[in-house]
Order: C-alpha cells, then sequence, then structure tokens
C-alpha cells in the first residue's frame, strides 16, 4: 500500500472512531452527564502519543510543507484533548490541503470542543460546499445546531438532508432517533 492510502485508512478510523463517540455522546446526553473521552482501544497508552507528538512536532519543525505529518499531530492532539493545539495543527494541514473535508471537519469538531461554535459551524458548512455528500460533516453539524446552540428546527433540516444519503447506517439511525425524540419526526422516518 501506498502512503496515501495508509493515511486514508488512518483518517477513515480516527472519524470512524470520532462518529461513534460522538452517537453515544448524544445517545447518553439525557441519560447522564458526559464522560471524558478516554484513549480508545489499541491506540496505545498516553506514552506512545506523546512520543508521536513529539515526532511529528520535530518532523514539521524540519518540514512545515509535510501534510501528513501536520495531519497526524492534529489527530493526536484531538485524541489527547488538546483541541487548541489540534485547531493550530489541521490549520496548517488546510492551508497545504485547503480542500481535505476530513481535516476541515475534524478541525470544526476541536473548535466546538473549545466552544467556537461559529467556527465549528463555518467548517462544517465549508465541507459541504465543496462535497454536499460528506456525511460526517453534515452530522456534526446538525450536533452544533441541536446540543450546543439548542436551535432543533436548524438541526431537523441537517438531519433531514443526511438521511437523504444515509438512511440505514447506526449513525442515520441515531438521528432518526433523535429527530424523534425532538418530536419532529416525519411520519415516514418514524419506525
Amino acid at each position: 500500500m501506498n502512503r496515501e492510502n495508509v493515511l486514508t485508512i488512518v483518517v477513515a478510523l480516527i472519524v470512524g472512531l470520532l462518529g461513534g463517540y460522538l452517537i453515544f455522546s448524544i445517545a447518553g446526553h439525557n441519560k447522564a452527564p458526559q464522560q471524558e473521552m478516554s484513549v480508545p482501544q489499541g491506540a496505545g497508552s498516553p506514552t506512545d502519543y506523546q512520543r508521536r507528538i513529539i515526532e511529528a512536532e520535530k518532523i514539521v519543525a524540519k518540514d512545515p510543507d509535510n501534510l501528513q505529518a501536520w495531519i497526524q499531530l492534529g489527530n493526536d492532539y484531538f485524541d489527547t484533548d488538546q483541541p487548541q493545539k489540534a485547531v493550530n495543527a489541521y490549520g496548517k494541514a488546510l492551508e497545504l490541503d485547503p480542500k481535505n473535508l476530513n481535516v476541515m471537519t475534524d478541525q470544526g469538531i476541536m473548535y466546538r470542543k473549545i466552544g467556537w461554535y461559529d467556527k465549528a459551524i463555518a467548517n462544517f458548512e465549508k465541507a459541504q460546499t465543496i462535497d454536499p455528500k460528506h456525511l460526517q460533516s453534515l452530522y456534526n453539524l446538525g450536533v452544533v445546531y441541536w446540543q450546543d446552540l439548542k436551535q432543533p428546527e436548524k438541526a431537523k433540516e441537517v438531519w433531514m438532508k443526511y438521511l437523504q444519503f444515509d438512511s440505514t447506517s447506526p449513525t442515520a439511525q441515531q438521528i432518526q432517533s433523535d429527530l424523534s425524540t425532538m418530536g419532529n419526526m416525519p411520519p415516514s422516518f418514524k419506525k
């Protein structure tokens, strides 16, 4: 496998883990206080993350145009709950590859973590402008509208668009459940 395929697989894995985390966070939103995210099993110990961060920081110091190193650095900051550093690393990656939808979405998630909802929305909407079928940005846009800004009508609009592209995945089922909870579920989507 070439380097781009490996990176694509790593990014897909991270996005999948984050999607699952967000789904379970939303599912438990009304049940119990949200717990802090722990290091995913199999992802390595915090020491491994620290070592990888140090190595990636050395790489980007020597080669500031190394896109893969910036993305990995952003992902490791993301996974170790360092949102501001993740935002900055993803920003450098986006300077090098401005249309990278997954990096744009991950940066948006970190903006949300910091509480900069307007910047998170801007990232998710920009991703949608580039690819209207980018499901991860659609999903997260709905999350910000629903959970953070308390705008269920906007969340409903975004998530209905999501369901046009995907109506059967676990994420789609979670969205349907959340829409039903809002009391805004259209009859065609009720179980």
